[in-house]
């Protein structure tokens, strides 16, 4: 399984435990700027039998396609299309090779052709569905792309115990206190009026309910790698609020399911912690403060039943998701999630077990797409049919002592200057530039 990260490893790593329950799981991180630390690895909660890190050029070459029956590729689109390339042009002489899976993490609310499109070639494009089963299909079909690979699942980390609901007035002695937890995300919304703005709201809701306890939900620490690099943390934001953060409201961290546990109402604007919370019977809240809009991911929603706002929140509203839209959505509690990945294993067993599998034949290529495909492959290494660019066909030999001690030091310090360009110079010149 190759991902790019933390988010991704869970999914990856989740999802190959699903198909292949019995499996070795060998585990590789893709080495970018979202290259996650060992801590937020242990947090998902998702571990592998061995793990490395690897450029996109050498994974290619590190897949043994004698021993490897199946690859999940748990990556952003770009390094999904480069990898089916690379591996395309290295497996080309041979008939036997892994099947490759590869699919979505949570909410697709943007960029779906796009998306999609660079993931087609893999033998299977999971869909975590119905709804996104059937819009996937189209995006194919639509193109004149082989739709076949699509196939229904859900996402692979839902689970818990349901939900049930705390007994009417105060907390019992020792008890724990109604819990309202707000689940953030590092680029949604984008700009700090927005994102001030929510935490403001969060921190109001835990004044006007001193009996409540308030959680803002974080994905990582300030430094991490995450999926989006948060240009402005809510950790920094909530240092500057008049009066801080009162007793019963504060930042958390830890593995989203630990949370959910002792959750009576999950507030986000579109995290997917919300088709976690649904998938459980939690209260869930989709809020609708900064509009309905398809850049935040709020408009997933519509016709959920979830869309409120801190305003009605705070007047003792519990949204009722419909369970139409749940059903939809693959998160209803009702016994169907044992059986959603039935279709998605068997299909995958069955590819394994034949003698040989077609070649992997993406729908881009240096046909379809000149103006595209090149750049995306050189990111990773890789020229338009696949091979390894000049210079990048053999990681340099490992060194040791103070060598590599040098050299993972220079690595993270450009990780670092990246994050800094990103939370501080960047906002920085913008504001600038308003003067």
């Amino acid at each position: 399984m190759l991902a790019d990260s933390d988010t991704r490893w869970k999914w990856g790593a989740l999802t190959a435990r699903r198909l292949q329950p019995d499996a070795r799981l060998d585990g590789y991180l893709l080495r970018g700027r979202a290259t996650p630390t060992v801590r937020q690895l242990g947090e998902v909660g998702a571990r592998a039998d061995s793990l490395q890190e690897i450029r996109g050029v050498d994974f290619v070459r590190a897949v043994d396609r004698t021993r490897c029956d199946v690859l999940v590729l748990a990556c952003v689109g770009g390094a999904v299309q480069a990898m089916l390339h690379g591996l395309g042009h290295a497996w080309r002489a041979e008939g036997r090779r892994p099947v490759v899976v590869t699919g979505y993490v949570g909410v697709v609310y943007e960029k779906l052709a796009d998306g999609l499109l660079l993931r087609h070639g893999a033998d299977v494009v999971l869909a975590n569905s119905r709804h996104d089963a059937d819009r996937f299909r189209a995006v194919y079909r639509g193109v004149g792309a082989p739709d076949d690979g699509v196939v229904q699942c859900a996402l692979p980390f839902l689970g818990g115990a349901p939900y049930e609901e705390p007994p009417a007035g105060p907390a019992a002695p020792g008890g724990r206190p109604y819990t309202v937890v707000f689940a953030a995300q590092p680029s949604v919304p984008e700009h700090r009026e927005a994102r001030t703005h929510l935490l403001r709201r969060a921190v109001e809701h835990a004044r006007r309910h001193p009996d409540r306890e308030v959680l803002i939900k974080l994905r990582s620490k300030p430094g991490e790698h995450t999926t989006h690099i948060e240009e402005l943390p809510y950790q920094k934001l909530a240092t500057k609020l008049p009066g801080g953060l009162p007793a019963n409201c504060r930042l958390v961290y830890g593995n989203m399911g630990e949370v959910l546990d002792r959750t009576d109402l999950l507030v986000t604007v579109s995290s997917t912690a919300a088709l976690e919370s649904l998938h459980r019977g939690i209260p869930t809240a989709v809020l609708t403060d900064l509009g309905i809009r398809e850049a935040l991911g709020n408009h997933h929603f519509l016709g959920s039943g979830c869309l409120a706002s801190w305003d009605e929140l705070d007047a003792g509203h519990r949204p009722k998701p419909d369970p139409a839209w749940l059903a939809g959505q693959g998160v209803a509690a009702d016994g169907a999630y044992e059986g959603a990945f039935a279709a998605a294993r068997d299909r995958v067993t069955a590819l394994a077990a034949a003698d040989e599998l077609p070649p992997l034949t993406p729908y881009y290529t240096p046909r379809t797409a000149p103006g595209y495909l090149p750049g995306i492959l050189a990111r990773y290494g890789l020229d338009p049919q696949g091979a390894p660019l000049a210079g990048h066909a053999e990681e340099p030999q490992e060194a040791r002592g103070l060598r590599k001690l040098a050299r993972e030091t220079v690595r993270e310090a450009a990780r670092g200057a990246y994050r800094h360009g990103v939370q501080r110079v960047a906002p920085a010149i913008r504001r600038w530039g308003q003067l």
